[in-house]
């Protein structure tokens, strides 16, 4: 805990359900721990995903990180669920009458200015930890933000019709190519990013968001010392369910799941992450009302599976989620 009394959470999160439970968590935190400038006393540390992140016409793009910072910030596209609102693309649409970048791709003006600005921070001898924080300081997110990986480890998929990076296999083709496997390409060799296993070692809560289990959390947990992190933690790990009535909540996370041999159930997917008490990373896994049936199972496990509302369909939704998963993890 804090010296105020309030707790120390970690939120491993990436896409835009994690982006969506990350605004949850820390207006749920807000309500909770409320402080004299309308924020938290609660610590936050979001771990988000790089393994999206790529190379596009010269310019240094990390779509997890950036829609988590548009969501906390409130200047992201609620409506498309990506990008920037108010958006134009003319500079896009000149770029692929170059013929430069893909031509399935957008990139949005705005969007654009972030993109141009890590490249540059980053070609100057900027880390990805630095170049984040100096993005995250434009607005007051509330929250501290930190990359997975300082490391380059872009997710790239196996297809019968090649191997592709992961952008072009979720954005051009929508998943439609039967995955036969996902990698990242060195991140044998990746170290967690500055703060990453500090915050868990101090965690009274590790939360894993409702992201895709495969390409958002998937990598968090390969870099090499965070899976052992969040085994060792002294606080509680709960996860949330991206798996609603055996459909994904958002995307196409049952492709995913597909190519690594997991049925698309919120109870395989609480089986995949394991019991901590059995070797595994979770010591609850929130599912969705739709699947209470599934809980004693898990249960039966060693794997605490606590039924809740799941749908986030607004701010209070997502509120009443994070602190639901925070009731599991800090009971009073």
């Amino acid at each position: 805990m804090t010296a105020s009394g309030a707790p120390r959470i970690v939120v491993l999160a990436g896409g835009v359900g994690g982006s969506k439970f990350v605004v949850g968590v820390r207006e749920a935190a807000r309500r909770r721990w409320p402080d004299a400038a309308g924020g938290t006393r609660a610590e936050i540390t979001v771990i988000a995903n790089t393994g999206d992140d790529l190379w596009l016409s010269g310019l240094r793009l990390q779509p997890d990180v950036d829609s988590m910072i548009y969501a906390l910030a409130g200047v992201n596209d609620t409506e498309r669920g990506w990008g920037r609102a108010g958006e134009s693309e003319r500079v896009a649409a000149e770029l692929h009458a170059w013929g430069s970048g893909w031509p399935w791709f957008t990139l949005g003006d705005l969007d654009l200015g972030a993109h141009i600005a890590r490249t540059g921070w980053l070609r100057e001898g900027a880390s990805v930890t630095e170049v984040i924080a100096r993005l995250a300081s434009r607005w007051p997110l509330g929250v501290r933000l930190l990359p997975t990986t300082d490391a380059e480890v872009d997710t790239h998929v196996t297809t019968a019709q090649g191997r592709m990076h992961f952008q072009e296999w979720w954005t051009r083709h929508r998943a439609s190519l039967p995955a036969q496997s996902f990698d990242w390409p060195g991140i044998e060799h990746s170290t967690p990013a500055p703060g990453v296993l500090a915050a868990m070692a101090a965690a009274d809560a590790i939360l894993f968001a409702p992201s895709n289990p495969v390409v958002s959390i998937g990598p968090i947990l390969a870099v090499p010392g965070i899976a052992e992190a969040v085994r060792a933690t002294p606080g509680t790990v709960v996860g949330v369910s991206p798996i609603i009535a055996g459909a994904p909540v958002r995307g196409m996370a049952d492709a995913c799941l597909a190519a690594v041999g997991i049925p698309a159930t919120a109870d395989a997917v609480g089986r995949h992450y394991g019991a901590r008490a059995t070797g595994g990373l979770l010591d609850a896994w929130v599912i969705a009302e739709e699947d209470a049936a599934l809980a004693p199972g898990l249960e039966a496990e060693g794997l605490r599976a606590p039924v809740r509302p799941l749908w986030m369909r607004d701010l209070d939704a997502s509120a009443c989620l994070a602190a639901d998963a925070l009731d599991v993890a800090l009971p009073v």
